[in-house]
């Protein structure tokens, strides 16, 4: 990345006369969006209308929504399902113009260009520029910092909004039309090589995950060593296991604890990362928490943990805490010696991952699916030596620490990178940067 300190400045700067946009470079002008954009918000379409304007046909023009706007890379999803014949009433916003998602948890934070004239719901805004203003330009200031301050600055309601009349009386900077299509054209260039590095450390990620499940899955299935003798388990999620491990019915390993609420205890949650603590190790905000603590019950560090509720994403694992928890629970001990109940939690782990647990449960739709203790109880389990589960476990903690590392380390490029970007956008649209024509070129 280049250092923004070692670019351009412009030879001379004034006084912008707005206090908080400070100098700009002389020869930039200060005017108000409405001046070079006709801002306007789309339409809302009730149940009746979306199943009516259900089409794949390309001659009609797309309706877009806010979902259908990417946060990360703001491109839009064209190919929705929902497209309003030309000639119909519905606002349009024409190609080469800006949507941004002025209202909701989205407001200010997702904004797309788009290429063609499309149809839009009432929570986003169009930004058509006029002669005098650049399109793209345009874009990239209301995707800068300098324009999200005054537009979060403006938010009111409950849940989060600003109105159309406020955006259009909001300050816009203006350098010239030559001065606009280099840094557009900069922009352009440099906006794509960010974002190209971006996906390449995603995908980095996604094969790292990969690798971490499948190095869990052989394991806890399959033992670390290759050479060993194999047979059949007899269980369809599991294939091959080494011939000296036992099958065992799932209630002959554990019995289901139902330990009381002390006083003292704090809520523990299951995460669908495999992680069992106090709620308050993670984070104190985003729960939701029950007046009355109905069928609580106590969890101790140690137990084996499924949330009934999120095991089929993975919220099993072993507790790191002494604490409650809800009735949804599914609290698990040893009932003899021999069992790690973190090897079991990873074999878990594996069979709801397997989509196992949909299977061994009923449910009238996929998010209403629940494991209980007798979903459990009668299911074949594998069994390795006790020396062998500890392994297996010291084995995939080790494995697991190296990749998490690396996850940890491209998630912190990836950051560095969004964070560039959005300094990089700035400084060229607000003139803390003069962009050349060579710089272009490079």
């Amino acid at each position: 990345m280049e250092s923004l300190a070692l670019m351009p400045k412009y030879e001379a700067y004034k006084d912008s006369g707005i206090d908080w946009i400070e100098q700009i470079p002389e020869g930039w002008g200060v005017a108000r969006i409405k001046n070079y954009a006709d801002v306007f918000s789309g339409d809302s379409l009730n149940d009746k209308q979306k199943s009516q304007y259900e089409s794949e046909d390309l001659r009609h023009r797309p309706y877009i929504s806010s979902k259908d706007i990417d946060l990360n890379y703001s491109k839009i999803n064209y190919l929705n399902g929902l497209r309003i014949p030309k000639g119909s009433s519905h606002k349009v916003c024409p190609s080469n113009s800006t949507l941004m998602c002025i209202e909701g948890g989205s407001a200010g934070k997702k904004i797309a260009y788009t290429n063609r004239d499309v149809c839009f719901v009432n929570k986003l805004a169009c930004f058509a520029a006029n002669k005098g203003i650049d399109s793209h330009f345009l874009y990239y200031y209301l995707c800068s910092v300098t324009f999200k301050n005054q537009f979060f600055n403006a938010m009111t309601g409950l849940i989060g909004g600003v109105s159309i009349s406020s955006i259009k009386n909001f300050c816009l900077l203006l350098p010239s039309t030559i001065e606009q299509a280099t840094i557009v054209s900069f922009l352009n260039k440099k906006i794509s090589q960010i974002d190209e590095s971006i996906v390449a450390k995603e995908l980095q990620i996604s094969l790292l995950k990969e690798r971490k499940q499948i190095i869990i899955r052989q394991a806890v299935t399959q033992g670390l060593n290759s050479n060993v003798p194999m047979r059949d388990s007899g269980v369809d999620w599991i294939g091959q296991i080494p011939e000296r491990w036992e099958i065992i019915r799932f209630k002959n390993l554990f019995s289901q604890s139902r330990l009381p609420v002390r006083k003292e205890d704090e809520v523990v949650t299951s995460y669908r990362d495999g992680q069992v603590t106090l709620r308050s190790n993670r984070r104190l905000e985003g729960y939701t928490e029950a007046i009355i603590e109905g069928g609580y019950q106590g969890i101790r560090k140690g137990q084996l943990v499924l949330n009934s509720m999120d095991a089929f994403e993975g919220a099993i694992g072993v507790s790191e805490s002494d604490g409650k928890c809800t009735p949804e629970y599914v609290i698990c001990d040893p009932i003899r010696t021999g069992i790690s109940q973190h090897y079991f939690a990873y074999l878990l782990r594996e069979m709801a991952l397997a989509k196992y647990i949909q299977v061994i449960c009923n449910a009238v739709r996929q998010r209403a699916v629940r494991i209980r203790f007798n979903n459990l109880a009668s299911r074949l389990m594998v069994l390795p030596p006790e020396a062998e589960q500890e392994q297996i476990v010291e084995f995939i903690e080790a494995e697991k620490s190296k990749i998490d590392k690396g996850i940890e380390s491209l998630q912190f490029q990836i950051e560095k990178l969004k964070e560039y970007k959005t300094t990089l956008i700035n400084s060229a649209v607000t003139g803390k940067i003069k962009i050349t024509p060579e710089m272009v070129e490079q």
